[in-house]
């Protein structure tokens, strides 16, 4: 089947995204288990990615949690921080794909306002030819309202199109809606996936 776009997910795919390491750094390993057992930080961001506002969310758990309220904030005052580095190979992909004339896509849980500051920091990120950001799109993956939504605005068949994401149900639903789907486990992986598609020669995705 042939692929009229490749879609990319964001974090974990194109820039790590590891809350926990960032903490593990910053206040140690210890205290870093102990916030996260103690909030449902994960359960926040998701807040974000479905819509919530970035500032506001950030700071409504940070007041919820006075004993962990200044580390909660770094989410909010040190993003670039936190949502970083780029992984090298998988950039060099999509760029190697826009070389080749080959639509790209990106589908990524990420928050309306946190996205733009990424965005500034990490240029290619706004190179797609089209780009799905859940917070602004007021639903977030694996709900298949966000799939369809990519569809209609696209126009482009559902078998046509070529996922990578790292989450098993991120993947598992674009593939019952047709969509050719590679689970995301590094680039190398991924990169083997657009040669046998045929949109990379080994050279470019190297």
């Amino acid at each position: 089947m042939p692929v009229n776009a490749v879609i990319f997910d964001i974090g974990n795919v194109l820039i790590e995204w590891q809350p926990e390491t960032y903490f593990d750094s910053v206040i140690g390993a210890d205290a870093r288990r102990s916030m996260f057992d103690a909030v449902d930080l994960h359960a926040m961001m998701d807040r974000i990615d479905a819509g919530s506002d970035f500032a506001s969310e950030v700071a409504r758990t940070a007041a919820a949690y006075p004993d962990w309220q200044q580390e909660i904030l770094h989410f909010r005052d040190h993003w670039s921080d936190m949502a970083r580095p780029a992984i090298p190979h998988s950039v060099r992909l999509l760029a190697a794909l826009k070389t080749r004339g080959v639509p790209v896509f990106a589908l990524s849980n990420f928050g309306a306002q946190n996205f733009p500051i990424s965005a500034a920091a990490f240029p290619f990120l706004g190179t797609f030819d089209r780009t799905y950001v859940s917070g602004r799109m007021g639903m977030k993956k694996p709900d298949p309202a966000i799939y369809a939504a990519v569809e209609a605005d696209c126009g482009l068949s559902p078998d046509t199109l070529l996922f990578t994401d790292d989450r098993t149900e991120n993947i598992a639903t674009a593939a019952e809606r047709g969509w050719q789907v590679h689970l995301f486990d590094g680039a190398p992986g991924f990169a083997q996936c657009l040669i046998a598609a045929g949109l990379l020669s080994k050279g470019e995705a190297a």
